[in-house]
């Protein structure tokens, strides 16, 4: 699945490590969702979505 993470992360200055934090997952969890090793849960999604500013919708493409 696609996705904008890195991009979104990035321009509101968040590191991994803090977006990991705030969603209760690893830094590792974050790097392999952002390099599409990983589909978060529905529940992580929704939260990266939040933390993010936009919508689970926007944050996520089917590849």
């Amino acid at each position: 699945m696609d996705n904008t993470i890195h991009d979104r992360r990035k321009a509101l200055g968040l590191s991994q490590e803090e977006l990991a934090r705030r969603c209760g997952v690893s830094r590792q969890t974050v790097n392999a969702i952002e390099n599409r090793k990983y589909d978060p849960t529905l529940a992580l999604a929704f939260c990266l979505a939040r933390e993010l500013g936009t919508t689970v919708d926007e944050l996520f493409r089917p590849a």
